[in-house]
């Protein structure tokens, strides 16, 4: 019989399973892109916090893209305003979707509402775990995602965002950032200035 945690995981994945985006794995191979995200996450998740971690962190991380296609960025105007209005929808449906089904699991009303407070952030750098849940997601751009989207960027723009990206981490995060990735002088100066 499947524990409550593995049930959500599952009902995640299923979830992820249906989005028609697709990404390619480390094997090369063509996964529906939340579904690979949420793996990234939970496998980063293990990685950096061992796996002695509150349930709701792990579903949280795991949960964090659930569904991502259905509230399409196109549909928000263009720009900052835009931006950061979908994203804080995105926080929002995927909170409300995660409790759902946590409840369907068995979890109880607390967990249910802390998964919403993870993935709307927050607490972000006062609460250690919604902290936690920063750095995996700062460290899976970085390790998955930042080479792709430092190619379609002007330099300074790349700067930029990884000065905002190391604004997020934890003092341990920036640390082990420029101690795990080969940073140009200049990124490696954005980490350290954060």
């Amino acid at each position: 019989m499947l524990s409550k945690l593995d049930r959500v995981l599952a009902a995640i994945d299923a979830a992820n399973e249906k989005d028609p985006n697709m990404d390619r794995d480390d094997t090369g191979a063509d996964v529906p892109e939340a579904l690979l995200y949420g793996r990234r996450m939970s496998a980063e998740l293990e990685r950096l916090f061992g796996e002695d971690v509150a349930d709701v962190l792990k579903i949280a991380c795991r949960g964090q893209h659930i569904e991502r296609w259905k509230i399409a960025r196109s549909s928000y105007p263009e720009g900052r305003t835009g931006y950061l209005t979908w994203r804080r929808d995105q926080g929002r449906a995927h909170g409300e979707r995660l409790a759902g089904l946590m409840q369907e699991a068995g979890y109880d009303e607390v967990d249910c509402a802390r998964v919403g407070v993870f993935l709307r952030k927050e607490g972000l750098k006062r609460d250690p775990q919604v902290q936690m849940l920063e750095d995996v997601i700062c460290m899976v751009f970085l390790k998955h995602y930042f080479a792709s989207f430092a190619e379609k960027h002007a330099f300074e723009k790349v700067v930029d965002i990884v000065a905002k990206t190391a604004r997020k981490l934890s003092e341990g995060g920036r640390n082990r950032v420029l101690q795990e990735f080969e940073l140009p002088e200049p990124l490696a100066d954005a980490v350290r200035a954060a």
